[in-house]
């Protein structure tokens, strides 16, 4: 991709017959990829925590769309049991699902626990996102052309993963908590490419960021980061539409290559059209990937159904030993022979 390019909405291809999840699609940069993709013939989920939102969402973009594929589903991110009948029931509904676009975000609250007790951002922009994507990952490798579009922030870069104080316990900074959540998207998103680039699966995952869009994520913020973002800033945003291009392109564009962080081309990544842009080097770190893994596993009681390449590797060394062991009891018994 290069900047004369200019890659828009509009090349996106048909995506008839290709099943999108989408969380967070009733404002914002979700609802935007959301209309984007139906008008490109795309079957949408709307994944919405409010459920009541989602359907005026949906009849927005029927009224300027008619016969887009649509249906919304309620799903708290910030709630893993929400999480997981999300996943329950969309399995006993769809055969196969084509993308998922972890959109969905929380924006520097004041310190709140999830109904698991995990500080309310990590909760829902990491945890639920990591739950969701490994529930769902087998309906994904049956589909067709099949992606994980996790959305990141610019912010990643100032993010520390701190993983000793995930609930805020010692001190609680909304943005700088924000920015964690950011890093552990960017973190994931790596990992799981790398994951599923050694088990060899037909899955790509990619990360995507906005660079900075005006939408409902900053009102919803305190304090100065709301006076900030919300308000004295606020006129040098890009619309939602623009914003939602680098994981539009993400999830559609055919040259979007796995492990991939999109973003905005323009000065400082603030705005412009999709071109690829630079993880930090704290979210391709293989130690940091393993151990946010781990972590994520255990908060949320999810394992991916991926092979494991260290107990891959364990088990070929039984096998060999097996045969080697068996191989000797052979030659053994042809030397006892009369």
């Amino acid at each position: 991709m290069t900047r004369d390019q200019h890659w828009n909405a509009d090349r996106i291809a048909d995506q008839t017959d290709r099943v999108f999840v989408v969380t967070g699609a009733n404002s914002g940069l979700g609802l935007a990829t959301t209309r984007a993709l139906a008008r490109h013939g795309g079957h949408v989920i709307l994944a919405v925590r409010d459920e009541s939102k989602g359907r005026r969402a949906a009849s927005g973009i029927t009224a300027e769309q008619p016969g887009a594929s649509l249906e919304v589903r309620r799903l708290d991110l910030a709630d893993l049991d929400s999480v997981r009948t999300f996943a329950t029931e969309l399995r006993a509904d769809h055969q196969h699902l084509d993308v998922l676009v972890n959109n969905a975000g929380v924006m520097a609250p004041p310190r709140t626990l999830s109904p698991q007790g995990h500080e309310l951002q990590f909760a829902a922009n990491h945890l639920g996102h990591f739950a969701l994507t490994g529930l769902l990952l087998d309906l994904l490798t049956t589909g067709h052309d099949p992606r994980v579009v996790t959305v990141s922030s610019l912010n990643h870069r100032q993010g520390e993963l701190r993983l000793d104080d995930l609930a805020g316990e010692r001190g609680y900074a909304p943005m700088a908590f924000y920015n964690r959540s950011k890093l552990a998207n960017a973190v994931f998103g790596h990992e799981l490419h790398r994951r599923l680039a050694e088990a060899r699966s037909p899955v790509r995952s990619l990360l995507a960021h906005p660079g900075y869009a005006s939408t409902a994520l900053q009102g919803k913020a305190v304090g100065m980061v709301k006076l900030l973002f919300g308000r004295l800033l606020a006129p040098l945003a890009q619309s939602p539409e623009r914003g939602a291009l680098p994981q539009l392109f993400a999830a559609t564009a055919p040259e979007a290559e796995s492990g991939r962080f999109i973003g905005p081309d323009g000065r400082g990544e603030l705005r412009g059209a999709p071109t690829r842009v630079r993880l930090s080097p704290r979210a391709t770190d293989a130690e940091a990937g393993r151990r946010l893994w781990e972590v994520s596993e255990r908060l949320t009681d999810v394992r991916f159904p991926l092979p494991d390449p260290e107990q891959d590797g364990e088990q070929a060394r039984d096998r060999e030993r097996a045969a080697d062991r068996e191989q000797a009891g052979d030659r053994d018994s042809a030397s006892n022979r009369p």
